[in-house]
């Protein structure tokens, strides 16, 4: 129901100038689809509801909560529709499944036998998220954190990770030196600014934007109160966790301004973060208000941006 604006008003994806990767998949599945922009928007909002499921299942796995609930789902379906754009087919989505997978074997450092395979991997999906977009390869500065808070220092780990994140580069250069298109390595090496997620009114920007921090700050406290509750490892977690918004963040601000859908990318970390507000057992009256609240900011940016 909530995506229903969106599939009533399809929009066909463009492609977006000097980002040839995505451009590249864009005309693949144009073949398949015969430029249908129902058929791209349906994809999206699928994709967007598996990545919602995955994101709720990396929250039960790593037991970043005292119960297992849906919450996270519901969380991240509420944040992707702040905006219409945001659930077109983009770049973004592809962009975050990697960086969820990427989370997802991070958080497992500290609980294998085999880190260095886990560090490889992690440091492989990074990258590949990476070239997409030139701003993205912050994400390195997650992977270090990682590294930091759950191995000890091995210069064998560290080479794997250099390694890995040296892999996906050299394979993009190696196909596009034989199929003589080096000269896009030129236009893939630049950032941009994105400010705000599309061209909109600046009194709809301003409620949205208060609107995310207020439930951002209730996040926070909820997960405050129920840190006591946590053993170690799962508050070494958390830290990650708001590593993984903050970096979103930047990321999402040095996203080239064509890129519509750039804030996409902070939502999976900011609906764990949120999702804390809504669980919070100890005061029911504080997370029904939470819950209640992000309904009636949902029904607001559904009414507001149609």
């Amino acid at each position: 129901m909530v995506k229903m604006n969106v599939l009533l008003a399809p929009v066909l994806p463009m492609p977006i100038p000097n980002h040839f990767i995505y451009n590249g998949i864009l005309s693949g599945l144009n073949v398949v689809f015969f430029n249908s922009a129902f058929a791209f928007t349906l994809l999206s909002i699928v994709i967007l509801f598996l990545q919602s499921l995955y994101l709720n299942g990396i929250t039960i796995r790593h037991k970043l909560f005292p119960r297992n609930t849906y919450i996270a789902t519901y969380v991240f379906i509420v944040l992707s529709s702040v905006y219409p754009q945001l659930n077109h087919f983009n770049e973004t989505i592809f962009v975050n499944w990697l960086l969820l997978g990427a989370v997802d074997i991070m958080l497992d450092f500290s609980k294998t036998k085999q880190p260095r395979k886990l560090i490889y991997n992690t440091a492989l999906l990074l990258s590949c998220a990476a070239l997409f977009q030139c701003s993205f390869y912050l994400y390195f500065t997650l992977l270090f954190i990682g590294m930091v808070m759950y191995r000890p220092f091995n210069l064998g780990e560290w080479a794997v990770a250099i390694l890995g994140y040296i892999t996906p580069m050299y394979f993009l250069t190696s196909i596009l030196f034989l199929f003589d298109k080096l000269y896009l390595l030129n236009h893939w090496w630049h950032i941009g600014i994105s400010v705000t997620a599309v061209k909109t009114d600046v009194r709809l920007f301003i409620v949205t934007l208060t609107s995310l921090g207020v439930l951002f700050l209730t996040g926070v406290y909820a997960l405050q109160k129920n840190s006591h509750l946590s053993n170690i490892y799962v508050r070494r977690d958390w830290i990650s966790m708001f590593f993984y918004l903050m970096i979103s963040v930047f990321a999402g601000f040095l996203t080239d301004a064509t890129v519509t859908s750039a804030w996409l990318i902070v939502m999976p970390a900011l609906s764990i973060v949120v999702t804390h507000a809504i669980a919070l057992e100890k005061n029911k009256r504080f997370s029904n208000f939470i819950f209640y609240f992000s309904l009636i900011f949902l029904v607001f940016c559904l009414v507001a941006n149609k």
